[in-house]
């Protein structure tokens, strides 16, 4: 079984940076690419960022290009997301995703860690 563990969420001030984590446990897995989604309080998932696996070309909503940065580590099948210049608007679950085939970098996933909390100040 495949398990996804986020790390690095907390409480910033407006301004600040974060550096989330994603490690990937359990069987042998190669991932196609994996990505970050955020929830924020009543409203619906969206799309953060993906990379894919092998190539490490990465992708991003166009609403965090140039703050958020997404990069991968093979050998630990581990995945990062850096926010920088941090705003209240982040303010968010943040999910990590991973899958194993060919498919959407924005919606199609088979395998979701818990979240990890992200709040901003103001």
């Amino acid at each position: 079984q495949v398990q996804l563990v986020e790390s690095g969420g907390g409480l910033v001030q407006a301004g600040g940076s974060l550096r989330l984590s994603c490690a990937v446990s359990g069987r042998t897995f190669s991932p196609y690419a994996m990505g970050w989604f955020r929830q924020a309080p009543g409203k619906e998932r969206e799309f953060v960022a993906a990379v894919h696996w092998s190539t490490g070309r990465t992708y991003y909503v166009d609403s965090v290009k140039g703050r958020f940065t997404i990069s991968r580590e093979n050998a630990n099948n581990t995945v990062h997301l850096r926010i920088n210049s941090l705003k209240p608007a982040d303010t968010a679950v943040y999910y990590c995703a991973a899958n194993a085939r060919a498919a959407s970098l924005t919606n199609e996933y088979d395998y979701w860690g818990q979240g990890t909390q992200v709040t901003v100040s103001s």
